[in-house]
């Protein structure tokens, strides 16, 4: 394996010099820097044409240039080595401060939409590969179809217009009528019934408890309020940790094991014991306690695991952090809506943001400014979201009902191994294999930024920075966007290929 890891770093290194020295000359030889300022009649502009003319070294062939750039970006890539110097763009700007905020803003935007996707997608892809030829699978093939060959823009500015206007003047008297909370319950009731299944009669079981459910819940949630200053509180905390428990011991080992499950509930009591035990150190924390606590949460749910385990410890001990993070995210969430009335106020009513990373000028301290953030997320996630979700969950299920059918899959229910056992521990280890190498091209080609969402939510991240600088015809800025892609792409590939191994260890790398 480490000889297959230096002989890949080595190729990949070939591979990005001949790319960026490429890059570097197309973007250098697509136009002239010094175009606008040589239309200047203004006084001095023959002093601005020999500063930056020496700044950005444009009197230096294109190929010597490229190597001068490359002696100052090697410095990037050893930690704690030298300083970084990108160079500076036409503009006058330090490139290295401007991919900084660019890199930050691009993982804020692609992080929470990406992982959510991935999850969402292959949670999708198994059940509809399950349920082939299902009425589920029909709609979900369906509604895949229709998001993917969505225009990414027209699909943007649609949420723009019926999800962030509509929504942020509903929520200036927010009340659900009856007709409303109807049809939302027939949507409902219409998902889990194709969802759950069955025979005639258990589909309209299904259907109308799901309608009674999200129907009464709209209604009683319009009635008291809740829209208007929206929480989750310590009950709502308990029962999603005790739902947790529950699903995640089905899920990873199953009821039979006991002591799985034990371990499971006894994390969520503690979990939601905390949560009140905590309750003046979570009321305005920084950053870095966050940070500590989903740690030390997790260190307690190990050992909670680990103590209450017994046999089956190691599945005992992924089930008890699996809970501790769902409750971690739950507690998170119900925190930042602490601080929904004083950011109603700040924003005017207009919660749901349309474009831009933040709330100029604003500070509503910690919870404050991650429920900023998030608003701010909104729109573009969820473009970003539903695209990614209908590739991954037509992968997931091709990839499913392909492994389904191989021997070994059959040899594990012919040995009278459940069900789940043989869809978690055989068959769905190795259909990850292929949505391994999707994964990886997806994230890396994400570091590049959403260029049309970005565009359309004035989102400055990496796609913004591209543009721009290819419209300037600015090297630097746009050899520091090749530098990321490109290292994004030889890690995360680096990446795929361990996790082939781990993943089939009949995979042999040689």
């Amino acid at each position: 394996m480490l000889a297959f890891i230096v002989r890949r770093l080595v190729v990949s290194a070939g591979v990005l010099l001949a790319g960026t020295f490429l890059a570097y000359c197309l973007v250098a030889l697509s136009g002239d820097p010094l175009a606008r300022l040589r239309q200047d009649n203004t006084p001095g502009v023959e002093d601005r044409i020999a500063e930056m003319t020496d700044r950005l070294n444009l009197d230096t062939p294109v190929p010597l240039r490229y190597l001068q750039w490359l002696g100052s970006a090697s410095k990037c890539l050893v930690p704690f080595a030298a300083e970084c110097d990108l160079g500076q763009s036409v503009r006058g700007q330090d490139v290295t401060f401007l991919l900084g905020n660019a890199v930050s803003s691009t993982l804020q935007l692609i992080t929470v939409a990406t992982f959510t996707a991935m999850i969402v997608g292959v949670i999708v892809g198994i059940v509809t590969a399950l349920r082939q030829y299902s009425r589920l699978d029909y709609a979900t093939t369906l509604a895949s179809f229709f998001f993917v060959s969505l225009p990414l823009f027209w699909f943007a500015v649609l949420l723009k217009q019926y999800v962030a206007i509509d929504l942020n003047d509903w929520l200036a008297d927010p009340t659900v009528s009856l007709p409303a909370a109807a049809i939302v319950g027939v949507i409902s009731g219409l998902i889990w019934a194709s969802a759950i299944g069955g025979d005639r009669r258990r589909v309209w079981i299904s259907f109308g408890i799901a309608f009674a459910a999200t129907a009464g819940a709209l209604l009683i949630l319009s009635a008291s309020g809740w829209f208007a200053s929206p929480g989750l509180g310590p009950v709502v905390v308990t029962v999603v940790g005790g739902a947790a428990a529950l699903g995640l011991t089905a899920l990873l080992a199953g009821f039979r094991y006991r002591h799985v499950l034990y371990a499971a509930l006894a994390t969520a009591a503690v979990g939601a014991i905390l949560n009140l035990a905590l309750d003046q150190v979570l009321s305005d924390p920084s950053y870095l306690t966050l940070i500590g606590l989903l740690l030390l949460a997790v260190a307690i749910a190990g050992g909670v695991g680990y103590a209450l385990g017994g046999l089956q410890r190691k599945q005992a001990i992924q089930t008890s952090i699996g809970v501790a993070v769902i409750m971690s995210v739950t507690i998170f969430i119900d925190r930042m809506l602490s601080a929904w009335g004083n950011y109603f106020d700040a924003v005017d009513g207009r919660v749901v943001a349309t474009f831009g990373s933040r709330t100029p000028n604003y500070d509503g301290g910690t919870w404050g400014n991650l429920l900023d953030t998030a608003t701010h997320l909104l729109l573009p996630t969820i473009a970003l979201i539903l695209v990614s979700v209908a590739t991954y969950s037509r992968y997931t299920r091709a990839s499913m009902l392909e492994v389904m059918n191989q021997d070994y899959v059959r040899t594990a229910r012919s040995k009278g191994l459940t069900e789940r056992t043989v869809i978690v521990r055989h068959a769905f280890r190795n259909g990850l294999i292929p949505i391994t190498t999707l994964m990886a091209f997806d994230v890396a080609g994400l570091m590049g930024g959403a260029v049309i969402t970005e565009t359309v939510f004035a989102w400055q991240g990496m796609g913004f920075m591209f543009v721009t600088a290819l419209r300037d015809v600015d090297p630097n800025p746009a050899m520091a966007f090749f530098l990321v892609t490109g290292l994004a792409a030889v890690v995360f590939n680096m990446l795929a290929d361990i996790a082939y191994a781990y993943l089939d260890p009949r995979i042999r790398l040689s």
